[in-house]
C-alpha cells in the first residue's frame, strides 16, 4: 500500500498489470527517453540505446502478471536495465572475441582504455588551458564512458534520475556502502582523466558531472 499511495507510476503499472493498454503507453511516454538516455551511457554502444530500452518495455510487459510493488517503480524500472545492460554487455563481448581481426582494423572507441587514452592524448595536444562549448562536452562525455559499467550506472542514477543511496542500492542490487563506494571512485577516476582541464578554482572544465555537460543534449552523486 505504501507505494500505491506514494507512486503513481506504481498505480499504472497497477492498471497495467489488469491488462490496461494505456497505462503501459503512458509509462513508456515517461520513461522511454529517459532508459534510451541511461542505455546511451552503460549499453555497448549508443547505436543499440533504443533496441535495449525496448527489450527493458517488454519484459515489464511480460512480467505484468507477477508484478508487486515491493519499490518504486523506478527503481524496479531501473532494476531491469541493469540486468538487459549487462546481458548486451556480455554478448557484445562475445562477438568482439569471434570478430578479433575485424576490432584491430576498427577500433571500439566505446572500450573504457581506448577512450582514456583519447581523452588523455588529447590534453596533451592542449596543455594547461580550459576547453569550452563541444570540445569540453565531448572531453566529458569520453571520460564518462571509460568508467566502469557500474560506476556509470551508479553516477547516472544519481546524476541523471536524482535517485537517493538507497534507491540505487536497490536497482543495482548492492549495498549502500557499495553505491557510495561506486559514486567516490567515478568522482575520482574523471577528476584524474579531466586533470588537465582543471580551472584555477579545482573545478573540473566548468563542472565534469553536470547533467548537460555529460550528456550533450540531453541531461548524472549524492
Amino acid at each position: 500500500m505504501r507505494y500505491q499511495q506514494s507512486d503513481p507510476d506504481v498505480r499504472l503499472m497497477l492498471r497495467v498489470k489488469g491488462d490496461d493498454a494505456g497505462a503501459f503507453e503512458d509509462l513508456v511516454r515517461r520513461y522511454q527517453d529517459r532508459l534510451v538516455r541511461l542505455f546511451h551511457h552503460i549499453g555497448p554502444g549508443p547505436a543499440q540505446a533504443e533496441d535495449l530500452a525496448q527489450d527493458v518495455f517488454l519484459r515489464v510487459y511480460r512480467s505484468r502478471a507477477r508484478y508487486e510493488p515491493a519499490a518504486k517503480f523506478s527503481t524496479w524500472l531501473f532494476t531491469i536495465a541493469g540486468n538487459v545492460a549487462r546481458n548486451a554487455a556480455r554478448t557484445h563481448a562475445r562477438r568482439r572475441e569471434v570478430s578479433e581481426v575485424d576490432a584491430k582494423r576498427s577500433p571500439d572507441e566505446s572500450q573504457p582504455g581506448m577512450i582514456a587514452n583519447i581523452a588523455l592524448d588529447a590534453s596533451s595536444l592542449m596543455p594547461a588551458r580550459v576547453v569550452e562549448g563541444e570540445e569540453r562536452a565531448e572531453l566529458v562525455r569520453r571520460a564518462v564512458q571509460s568508467l566502469g559499467e557500474r560506476q556509470r550506472m551508479a553516477l547516472m542514477l544519481s546524476r541523471f534520475e536524482n535517485m537517493s543511496y538507497i534507491e540505487i542500492a536497490e536497482a543495482m542490487e548492492l549495498t549502500t556502502k557499495a553505491v557510495k563506494s561506486l559514486l567516490s571512485r567515478a568522482r575520482v577516476n574523471l577528476k584524474e582523466l579531466l586533470a588537465e582541464y582543471i580551472d584555477e578554482q579545482g573545478t573540473i572544465a566548468s563542472v565534469a558531472l553536470d547533467k548537460n555537460t555529460v550528456d550533450g543534449d540531453d541531461r548524472g552523486d549524492e
